[in-house]
């Protein structure tokens, strides 16, 4: 398996988990009546599928190895950008989901420019610069969103009414 192909197939799938995970915690929002940020994860979701498109188009012409789940290398777990779950709430305001979302971005850049700086295949160095390059107008655009959100006060998340939860 070349360099360059393992790399699009890990690009590939780093781009769908995002937008999976996005549309999954959109719907545990919407289950929640937390709509306005249901829809937030909802467009979030939409723009990890249109960059996902682009990634698969590059790779249009070339036969991608079909990795099992324990065969991505990540630097963790999941892949840069999925969305951790365990940081949701179904409280959780507009200014919560696009600092995630940041996060998110950030890990994404990080994961291409290290790509981008450490690989020797040269189509792999100079798509991963690129796709490096997208990431940080990602950052860049999710920074001016949160600049405009006011931080929630410290009990956002108190519940006098919490869901119930049945064993």
């Amino acid at each position: 398996m070349s360099e360059f192909a393992n790399f699009m197939a890990h690009a590939i799938a780093l781009e769908m988990e995002a937008a999976e995970r996005y549309d999954e915690l959109a719907d545990a929002m919407a289950v929640h009546h937390n709509d306005e940020v249901a829809e937030l994860f909802r467009k979030l979701a939409h723009y990890s599928r249109l960059h996902h498109a682009e990634v698969k188009d590059h790779a249009k012409d070339l036969v991608l190895p079909q990795l099992k789940p324990w065969e991505y290398q990540w630097h963790g777990t999941e892949g840069p950008e999925a969305a951790p779950v365990e940081r949701t709430h179904y409280m959780m305001t507009p200014y919560h989901c696009l600092h995630m979302a940041l996060q998110n971005e950030k890990r994404g850049y990080q994961y291409y420019a290290d790509l981008a700086y450490k690989s020797a295949d040269p189509e792999v160095k100079r798509l991963a610069k690129q796709f490096a390059e997208e990431e940080s107008e990602h950052v860049v655009m999710l920074e001016k969103w949160v600049a405009d959100l006011k931080e929630p006060e410290p009990n956002w998340d108190l519940d006098l009414d919490p869901p119930v939860v049945s064993d």
